[in-house]
């Protein structure tokens, strides 16, 4: 039995190293070298790239990325959270079928739900078409539409954590902690928070990293006004000068690391990705 699984694990390990390893093996070896684009007739080995990442606008991106991505994660906290708890609490005999109608915006591009978002916050958007004036608003390239994009997009990845964690409370313990003469928002801060810590943790590391890393979202909702690292890797790559988008993707990609090992640390059997 044991054998038939790993057979079957040999193309998962074929196309992982393909497409996953082999690709941050290139961008490795890029981040460490000058070369003409993919070509490395004239390349050689250099750490000029390295004072690049010291640069202000470099700086500036890495600060925006930091802030946008925590107040974002801040925000998904505090509404995951709230929508978590309430399914959670709530009578529904499906709660899957709740959660589902939460996540049914990820199953749609990317693109084409930021796009949507982009008409919304314009002054002549769809609403307005259709109920008349009054209804406009323009907030495109402004802090507020970005975090509003990236909550939009996000928060499902802290729902979903949080409600899991909720899921494993023993509801037994809720009963002694009112027998013992909690009152309910005591119960919820002595008790059921504490135990859903592993799924917040979960949910902000899911929530920050592609806050932090992303380009489309900014791009299109902050009109070009609002610079984050991931907007840099972009533009890098774009102009050709792949040493320097590569060294800044393998320095994300470490942070995305670092992030895997604080999940793996935090919940151990993996319970809140499920």
């Amino acid at each position: 039995m044991i054998k038939s699984f790993k057979i079957l694990a040999k193309p998962y390990i074929v196309w992982l190293g393909l497409l996953a390893i082999l690709p941050m093996l290139v961008m490795l070896i890029l981040s460490f070298a000058f070369s003409e684009g993919l070509s490395f007739e004239e390349g050689y080995f250099t750490f000029d790239q390295f004072s690049m990442l010291l640069e202000r606008s470099t700086l500036v991106a890495f600060g925006n990325s930091l802030f946008y991505a925590g107040i974002t994660t801040l925000i998904c906290l505090i509404l995951g959270y709230f929508v978590a708890y309430t399914v959670f609490k709530s009578k529904f005999k499906n709660k899957f079928l709740i959660l589902t109608i939460f996540i049914l915006p990820m199953w749609s591009n990317l693109l084409l739900r930021t796009e949507a978002l982009f008409n919304l916050m314009q002054s002549n958007n769809i609403l307005t078409s259709i109920f008349g004036t009054g209804l406009g608003i323009d907030i495109i390239g402004t802090p507020p539409a970005v975090i509003i994009g990236l909550v939009f997009t996000y928060l499902p990845f802290m729902i979903l954590p949080i409600y899991t964690a909720l899921e494993k409370i023993d509801y037994s313990l809720e009963e002694a902690a009112l027998d013992l003469g909690l009152t309910p928002i005591e119960k919820f801060w002595k008790v059921i928070f504490p135990l859903s810590l592993k799924g917040v943790a979960t949910g902000s590391i899911l929530v920050f990293l592609p806050s932090m890393s992303g380009f489309a979202i900014p791009e299109i909702l902050g009109a070009g006004n609002i610079l984050l690292i991931g907007n840099v890797i972009e533009q890098a790559f774009r102009n050709m000068d792949y040493n320097f988008g590569s060294l800044l993707a393998i320095v994300i990609l470490l942070f995305i690391l670092g992030a895997l090992l604080t999940v793996s640390k935090v919940d151990k059997e993996g319970e809140t990705l499920l």
